[in-house]
């Protein structure tokens, strides 16, 4: 009897007996109605299937959570949304895909962060994660090229260095014709050392975007080119300022050939001296 009770009843099917006497086990539950005992493994009447949320719904959850840490008062906070953010491209990228311009709106901020960890992070996280977004940011490359060309004068090496990482991996992922157009438009607002980054990085786009699209190369790289040959003192006072320029002179002269001294011929005659003897002409 007790090993009886410790042992718990054997599950027998019970039986009926037949019109000739003999008995056949009766109709057990149907697989739909039973399940399994997690502990001695016996087919059981089902329980209540365990609540799950929806995954929109968790995906909207996890989104809210972003956005709070982003926002956040304190540093360390809005640091924390930072990391997040690169663990969100790792696990689930399609949502950053799905959510990208609302994202980017908070996240944006933090690469123009007051505080210098914050900034330097996200922009770390920002070049970190370019390569694995790629075309997705197009939707907002504006406000990622004006933070990261602003980085470009910081007096703060890490936060520089992080930016100059950053620019070069636009340029390796991103829309080369979207990224000319907004380095072009920058352009006009930077000064220092960042206004020689950009430069450089136009020069550098030149070629892939004039094959794609002259007009469009002409457009936001000649502009750049007078500015800089306009200035009277460029040859003279800034040997750093005209070696660039002279890099830019010649990546446009090498896809443009003589349509650039067309183009130059309708300028003031300093800005085609500096060009002429830029190019050996």
């Amino acid at each position: 009897m007790e090993n009886q009770k410790a042992e718990g009843p054997s599950v027998k099917e019970p039986v009926k007996e037949r019109n000739d006497g003999s008995k056949e086990p009766q109709a057990t539950l149907s697989a739909s109605k039973r399940v399994k005992s997690p502990s001695d493994g016996h087919l059981l009447p089902s329980a209540k299937a365990q609540v799950t949320s929806p995954p929109a719904v968790e995906e909207t959850k996890l989104l809210q959570k972003l956005y709070h840490l982003l926002e956040a008062k304190g540093f360390q906070t809005r640091t924390e949304g930072v990391e997040l953010l690169q663990e969100l491209c790792k696990t689930s990228p399609q949502l950053i895909f799905t959510n990208i311009v609302q994202i980017f709106d908070y996240f944006v901020l933090r690469i123009s962060d007051g505080h210098k960890k914050v900034k330097q992070r996200a922009l770390d996280v920002l070049a970190e994660i370019t390569g694995a977004l790629k075309d997705a940011l197009n939707p907002v490359i504006i406000g990622l090229v004006e933070g990261i060309t602003k980085n470009l004068n910081s007096k703060d090496p890490r936060v520089r260095g992080a930016a100059v990482k950053a620019l070069e991996e636009s340029i390796a992922h991103l829309d080369k014709v979207s990224l000319l157009k907004e380095f072009s438009y920058q352009w006009n607002h930077l000064s220092g050392q960042a206004l020689l980054d950009v430069t450089e990085r136009i020069t550098v786009l030149v070629q892939g975007v004039h094959a794609r699209s002259p007009e469009v190369a002409q457009r936001d790289a000649l502009p750049v080119l007078w500015s800089c040959l306009g200035n009277k003192a460029l040859p003279v006072r800034s040997a750093n300022v005209h070696t660039v320029a002279t890099k830019l002179a010649s990546a446009l002269c090498k896809v443009m050939g003589t349509q650039l001294k067309e183009c130059a011929a309708s300028k003031a005659p300093h800005v085609r001296e500096n060009l002429s003897k830029m190019l050996g002409w």
